[in-house]
This record gives structure tokens, sequence and C-alpha cells, in this order.
């Protein structure tokens, strides 16, 4: 997505959110992106937060991350309660503060059947509440850009191949360890992804279960 909104010619800042999370390391992904596009790269500090939000397999040690597709019931286990909307507040207020007229999700299509903080009455919602809540302060024509909410993960492969996305420079994996591991939901996605938009996966995984087209 910021390689996107970089494209599309906006002045783009990041930000990210240490919420305790097993995956950290996508934090330091996060800043490579920020290190090419010239970008201010922030990093919010959450984990005071990781005791209240600990039933979810991102959060807990004790919870295994499952493997297999998104729309699988056993990917409830990773759904961390309300961290978008904390994450977009959060964002909101910088922006705010900076006196920037847009903030933006890279929340995706896929992402709907189980994450209702990813589906696209959520993003118009917070839009509207988060005018109201800074009126007079933010700019009336604000709002939360969400290019992929309806869009598939092949689709953002394909638009990312378009536009030259350096995919080894990007990082998905729920586990976070030295490598993708190629099983759990989000590795699940990224193999089906390349290969249904056709485009090669340079990505170095652990474990490469088989694969079955739906088309």
């Amino acid at each position: 997505m910021a390689y996107l909104l970089a494209d599309d010619g906006y002045e783009v800042s990041l930000i990210s959110f240490d919420y305790g999370q097993r995956h950290r390391k996508e934090i330091d992904f996060a800043a490579i992106c920020a290190q090419r596009l010239s970008a201010d790269h922030r990093i919010v500090d959450l984990r005071v937060l990781t005791s209240l939000m600990n039933t979810s397999s991102l959060t807990s040690e004790l919870i295994d991350v499952p493997d297999g597709h998104y729309a699988e019931d056993s990917m409830k286990q990773t759904v961390v309660p309300n961290r978008n909307a904390i994450m977009i507040n959060i964002a909101t207020a910088l922006a705010v503060t900076k006196g920037s007229k847009f903030i933006a999700t890279g929340v995706h299509g896929g992402d709907h059947f189980i994450y209702p903080d990813c589906r696209p009455e959520f993003i118009l919602s917070q839009s509207q509440t988060l005018k109201l809540a800074n009126s007079g302060f933010i700019d009336q024509k604000f709002e939360i850009l969400a290019p992929f909410v309806n869009k598939s993960k092949a689709d953002i492969v394909a638009l990312g191949e378009s536009i030259g996305v350096p995919w080894l420079e990007t990082w998905s994996c729920y586990k976070g360890g030295d490598i993708h591991c190629g099983s759990c939901g989000t590795c699940f996605e990224r193999r089906e992804a390349f290969e249904i938009a056709s485009v090669t996966d340079p990505t170095n995984y652990a474990t490469r279960p088989v694969f079955t087209d739906p088309r």
C-alpha cells in the first residue's frame, strides 16, 4: 500500500505498532520500506495492551498459530480484539497533529471472513466517527484510504508487481521465524496470491504445502 500511494503521488509517512505480536519483525520490514521511499517511520509501543488482548494466538505464546486458509474457522484464533480501531485512532491523532488529510490502511477483501475491523462498513464508520471526534481540528474532507478493501491478495500481488514492489523486502508470516513458515494463514494466502496472479514468488518458505488453484 505504501508503494502504491507513493506511486500515486502521495507524500507518505509510515506508522507501525508494537503490540507484543509474535511477528514483530514485520516492523523491521516496514522500516526498510520507509527507507526505500525516503519516508518518515514512527513506531508506537502498545505492549502495555498485550495482557489485555491475550486471547489471540498473535499475542499469547500459550496459543498456537493455526495453519491453513483464512476461510477456515481455526483462523479466528488470530483475531486481536479491536486492533485496527486502536491503530486507526492513534494514526488519526498523528494525522491531526501533522495536518494530514488522509490516513491509509492495507486491509483487503480476503480479511472479511474473520476480521470485522477489515470490512468496508467499518472503514466508512471510522472515517465518519473520527471527523466528529476531531471536528474543528481535522480537514472535513478527511477519510481513511483503504485501496485494497475490496481486492483479493492476488489483485494486490498483480498491482504490486506492476509498480515494482520488492517482494523480498516484505513480510507476511504470523509466526515470525527466520523465514516464512509457509503454512500459517498469511503464508498460505501469500503463496496462493502469487500463484493465482501468475507472478513468480521469490519468498523462501520453510514448507510448501500443496496448493490447489480454486479457479
